[in-house]
């Protein structure tokens, strides 16, 4: 949902389109711009996402979780390719470690965490991740 201030007032063709230039969108991309300045958050995902595959590639190294092949990806935008379907791998993570991933292709899990993700979170995703491995 969106608030709007009431000292907003309409003006007919102002908000004519979904994607145009209106006033309230700009205020909002600014918004987004200021909270990405203010946090950090593109020295957070090159930062965390380096953190990231350095704990991938440590868990493809494992010879419990060896299933691995690849991983590619730059900031927090991560592919792992697996040497069996992403569903043997994302589905025992959602149902049992109550962790969320994209997949592509067929053996592909895809990682598009939040911007803010944190050190301990790529942790606590890893392990996640090792147990699943580790299983199969």
């Amino acid at each position: 949902g969106v608030l709007i201030s009431p000292d907003f007032a309409p003006v007919y063709g102002q908000l004519g389109t979904t994607f145009g230039g209106n006033h309230l969108a700009c205020s909002a991309a600014l918004a987004v711009l200021d909270v990405f300045e203010e946090e950090g958050l593109v020295e957070n995902a090159l930062a965390v996402g380096n953190y990231l595959m350095e704990g991938l590639n440590e868990l493809r190294t494992n010879d419990t979780a060896n299933h691995i092949k690849d991983i590619r990806g730059r900031g927090l935008m991560i592919g792992i390719d697996l040497d069996v379907p992403h569903k043997d791998v994302r589905v025992p993570l959602i149902h049992e470690e109550h962790c969320f991933t994209g997949c592509a292709g067929t053996n592909i899990l895809r990682l598009l965490p939040p911007l803010c993700l944190s050190k301990q979170e790529v942790d606590e995703f890893i392990q996640k991740l090792n147990n699943i491995l580790k299983k199969l």
